[in-house]
């Protein structure tokens, strides 16, 4: 092996229309290292590393393992050479449980017939071995976000892979889960497997990578042992500019209450249990009111009950002093509810759509874009246009842009951009920030604050224990489908809200 390098990905150039997503970018992997690979939204590098798995072939450029070039044509030729890689967006079969999905294209036969049980024994082992606790009977479509993730990561060390891409793997866990994660990347390297990182996270960086590669833009800006440089300097190769880690906001205001939920109770789709267990809680202008807790624990079943995805088998939602208990998802839209969904794929976008169609789709009726039932198509483009450029929405063609050839953050922009800008009276933002870099970050925190200053009611959902410190007002903690505590960042610790959250320490939290 020259130099010690296991991959060497050399002067890769992508285009696609309209943009450069990759140009001539070098990145040079040691064997038995984590190395993390940092940028912006769209600075190219799920590009970079899906030219590495074979889902897209380089413009101009080379890879070569252990010193020798090899051509990687598709997936297949990657796991052929011991690469793996979990993606930002799950690739996973809904309809099939989690074990059929680990095993998928590398079915164990007896002759004629599938065989699982040496397959569920070898998968419920590392499961055991690197903490990823999942039941392999459970379908994909009833876990959440946070055990798909599990299955990703085990679907790769299943296959044995030598190499390993983690795409963005820490955007949907709870800090317990990524202090596991962490401990899992850790060992594996140990174990002489070499790993490729990417994320937006600074902090997990700093703990776990030994050398970062730093894209901006599509460009190579540098690579960095992480023992030499700080979060600071990191965060500044980036974006380019200084950016400001504390949130800036005066103490909150709040006025009458705009949102007030009584006794909501919803069930599980997993268990016999309810999922939201007799939850109330309010909601007032001019406050930003935060749920934290470890994933799983009713937070999204309580969203989706709230926003009309599910319904609730008891309980009351009033919203400016109206029931809107029964009320569909479009009017409560039209009512003044904005959602920043979880799963931006599932509920946020159409992913074949352009960014403008999605930019209008709960306001196409309009008359601002519609007259006489035709979309004003002249219309729909400038507003989209002026949404992309104030919320730095990058994409090849601008407006007419196919939502799925964007980067993830990029996607979650346009998301946020269209929520705000109906002027919502009540914003619910369900992990906002997932999959966004510092810059980005910054930007959406300033723009929860604002609404919130406006006199907007803002209600967040978040597993991100730095970001339930910084943004809000007021925290309530769910744990096990309950609210069990009502904090104040000013007045508590990140420990004590652990304890909360891990189902240590419970109060009886009064509506107010």
């Amino acid at each position: 092996m020259e130099n010690g390098y296991i991959i060497e990905m050399l002067n890769i150039t992508k285009e696609f229309p309209g943009i450069k997503a990759n140009d001539n970018v070098t990145l040079q992997l040691k064997k038995g290292e984590i190395h993390a690979l940092l940028g912006e939204n769209g600075a190219g590098k799920s590009t970079l590393m899906s030219i590495l798995f074979g889902l897209y072939q380089p413009t101009s450029g080379m890879i070569k393992k252990n010193g020798k070039e090899v051509k990687i044509n598709n997936p297949n030729d990657a796991n052929a050479l011991n690469i793996g890689m979990v993606h930002q967006h799950f690739k996973l079969v809904e309809c099939f449980s989690v074990l059929d999905n680990i095993i998928l294209g590398i079915e164990p036969t007896k002759g004629l017939f599938l065989s699982k049980k040496g397959a569920r024994e070898k998968v419920v082992e590392l499961s055991e071995k690197y903490g990823l606790k999942v039941n392999p009977d459970a379908l994909i479509s009833d876990i959440t976000v946070g055990m798909q993730q599990r299955t990703e990561i085990l679907k790769m060390l299943y296959r044995e892979n030598e190499i390993l891409i983690f795409d963005e793997p820490t955007a949907v866990l709870t800090p317990q889960e990524i202090d596991e994660l962490m401990k899992i990347m850790k060992n594996l390297a140990k174990e002489g497997k070499s790993i490729l990182f990417i994320t937006h996270k600074l902090n997990e960086i700093m703990e776990v990578a030994d050398r970062c590669t730093i894209l901006r833009k599509g460009k190579y800006i540098g690579t960095v042992d992480i023992k030499d440089t700080t979060k600071e300097e990191l965060s500044k190769m980036m974006v380019g500019r200084d950016v400001n880690f504390k949130v800036e906001k005066k103490p909150a205001n709040p006025g009458e209450t705009v949102l007030k939920i009584e006794n909501m109770t919803v069930p599980s789709k997993l268990h016999k249990n309810n999922a939201v267990k007799k939850v109330s809680l309010n909601v007032r202008k001019g406050e930003i009111v935060c749920i934290a807790g470890i994933d799983g624990n009713g937070q999204t079943e309580f969203v989706h009950a709230l926003t009309g995805l599910e319904k609730m088998t008891e309980g009351t939602i009033t919203f400016n002093g109206v029931d809107i208990s029964k009320a569909s998802i479009r009017e409560r839209s039209k009512s003044g509810m904005s959602h920043i969904p979880e799963d931006r794929h599932k509920h946020g976008l159409v992913l074949d759509y352009t960014i403008e169609q999605n930019m209008v789709l709960q306001r196409y009726w309009d008359t601002q874009f519609q007259k006489n039932g035709f979309i004003k198509q002249g219309a729909v483009r400038e507003y989209a246009q002026g949404l992309i450029e104030q919320y730095d929405v990058r994409s090849g063609q601008g407006p007419i842009t196919i939502t799925r050839s964007m980067s993830g953050g990029n996607q979650q922009k346009a998301i946020i951009a269209r929520e705000i800008d109906k002027n919502p009276d009540l914003l619910v933002a369900v992990q906002p920030t997932r999959g966004l870099d510092v810059g980005a970050i910054e930007y959406i925190h300033s723009q929860l604050v604002a609404q919130r200053d406006k006199g907007k009611a803002v209600l967040l959902v978040s597993l991100e224990l730095d970001e339930v410190m910084n943004v809000a007002d007021r925290i309530l903690v769910m744990y096990e489908g309950e609210i069990v505590g009502q904090l104040y960042p000013e007045k508590t610790t990140v420990e004590e809200l652990g304890l909360y959250m891990a189902g240590a320490k419970k109060d009886t939290v009064s509506m107010e």
